[in-house]
């Protein structure tokens, strides 16, 4: 019995590998002819188009690797349905259990494999992506507003509670990190203004520290005005460089490069902790958090989706049709849940349940599956 499992383990591997290997050439093939319209602007070449597309390919994996273990699977179960081999092995006493067993324990190991890409591999190549990419094009992050990026700081006093409040204006992020045209707002703890700094740069000189050059520093304190009316005085500074102790970090700053879903789990818990701290929206990033534990078990959940194609031989009809059934049953997954990802965002749901719903659905259609087959058969 240990036989069958291994070789039917070893059939669906070789599947899902040769299907991931021909989904990532396909998605190389458009990233590349998507680049191409960007090569000879500034010093951006072929070189830099290649990098980029391979730079890439990790978060493709992790992307794709629910469906290319359900369209796998199928292929596999369907060749040797087709051959009469997986009636052999049901002959020989491979029941559902054991064949269900088999599966989830190929699906663990891609499932594994699914989770150290998506926290080691995605997130730091997509950040060298876009580093390479935005370097040979003179680029930067400039946010989603014409003044740049706007982020929200508070400056910790020494018993751990909110000391100053600050809201950061970053017209450009370089793709090392660094920081131009640099603008900060200072407010007390009672929301009053209490400085101004306009910088043309920024560059980090230690853990918590960063040098501001060309900067311009304006301090307001109130003063006693006319008939007790409020009043306050301004303090004009022209400083070369000025040291600006902040929490912002390069970690949370590079985050901007990378989107939410190709973060790894570490630095989406500590940006979400940061906008916590600051008061700050948290939805997408919790559910992008939350979907980085929950969507390697998606794989697990595939390959169980697959399962019952092997006993449809006589039904189905010729391999091709299980496998078109099963880009069908993949591209409907994909979609699903994209859009419980945005109902939860919208509707405010519990991010985990969010996130969970399209493979607790996928889970019970193939346990509903599995027993209709067995019943018929």
């Amino acid at each position: 019995m240990r036989v069958l499992q291994r070789y039917l383990a070893r059939e669906i591997t070789g599947a899902v590998l040769f299907v991931l290997a021909g989904f990532l050439a396909l998605f190389a093939f458009f990233d590349f002819i998507n680049e191409l319209g960007d090569v000879g602007r500034s010093g951006y070449g072929l070189q830099h188009a290649f990098a980029f597309v391979l730079l890439s390919l990790p978060g493709h994996i992790y992307e794709l690797m629910p469906i290319a273990a359900l369209i796998g699977t199928i292929y596999a179960l369907a060749q040797l349905a087709s051959h009469s081999e997986f009636t052999a092995m049901r002959a020989a006493g491979l029941g559902t259990q054991r064949a269900l067993w088999a599966i989830f324990r190929v699906g663990i190991l891609f499932a594994l494999g699914t989770l150290l890409i998506g926290e080691l591999l995605t997130a730091p190549a997509e950040r060298m992506a876009q580093q390479v990419r935005m370097s040979a094009l003179g680029g930067s992050v400039s946010g989603q507003f014409r003044s740049g990026l706007w982020i929200k700081d508070t400056l910790r006093g020494t018993d751990g509670g909110g000391d100053r409040q600050r809201f950061v204006n970053i017209a450009e992020l370089a793709p090392d990190v660094t920081l131009r045209g640099v603008r900060v707002f200072e407010f007390d703890s009672a929301l009053h203004l209490t400085e101004i700094l306009e910088a043309a740069s920024g560059r980090l000189i230690s853990p918590g520290s960063w040098m501001l050059s060309d900067v311009t520093q304006i301090r307001v304190s109130p003063v006693a005005g006319a008939a007790d009316l409020p009043a306050v005085a301004v303090e004009r500074t022209q400083l070369d460089e000025r040291v600006w102790r902040s929490e912002l970090t390069p970690q949370l700053l590079s985050v901007l490069m990378v989107a939410p879903e190709r973060m790894s789990g570490w630095n989406l818990v500590s940006y979400v902790r940061h906008l916590r701290e600051n008061r700050q929206d948290t939805g997408r990033y919790e559910i992008a958090m939350w979907k980085k534990l929950i969507y390697p078990f998606a794989v697990i959940v595939m390959m169980a989706l697959a399962l019952p194609s092997a006993y449809m031989q006589s039904r189905a009809g010729a391999v091709g049709l299980k496998v078109f059934g099963g880009i069908m049953l993949g591209v409907a997954f994909h979609f699903l849940n994209g859009l419980f990802t945005h109902l939860g965002l919208l509707n405010t749901w519990p991010p985990w349940l969010a996130v969970s719903i399209p493979s607790a659905v996928a889970f019970a259609v193939a346990m509903g599956m599995l027993a209709w087959v067995g019943r018929v058969r």
